[in-house]
């Protein structure tokens, strides 16, 4: 949970932080695995990035933030995007936290709305692929 502390605490406050770090306790993530296809980008052994893909939606994107700008999230992004294609997905979603909305439009992602989960802000984000 790194990427969550360090990263998007420069945008939501420690309340949204503890809330999204609850969310994605090891229970949590394993809960999800049944409905979700799960990625992970490695580096010398050691898990770097993650990423999921649940139907239409692109869940869970994370890079350790020393690792950030190395082009592992596009990797996992393309990687993510070219399944979805091969499944006959014609668009996807993503929830963008605020820090993160600036990557998937660069990977050519749309904001559709924004969605509220208490103080913490989400875009929805899409793409034809």
């Amino acid at each position: 949970m790194q990427a969550v502390e360090e990263t998007n605490a420069k945008d939501y406050p420690p309340s949204v932080i503890a809330e999204v770090i609850k969310n994605f306790s090891p229970e949590r993530v394993a809960e999800r695995l049944p409905t979700r296809q799960v990625f992970v980008a490695t580096e010398q052994g050691a898990v770097v990035g993650t990423g999921s893909l649940e139907g239409t939606t692109i869940r869970s994107v994370f890079v350790l933030p020393r690792f950030e700008r190395r082009g592992i999230g596009r990797a996992l992004m393309d990687h993510i995007e070219g399944l979805a294609r091969s499944a006959g997905v014609s668009r996807l979603e993503v929830p963008s936290s605020i820090g993160a909305e600036g990557f998937y439009r660069r990977l050519g992602y749309v904001a559709i709305r924004d969605e509220h989960y208490g103080a913490e802000r989400t875009i929805l984000m899409g793409k034809a692929l």
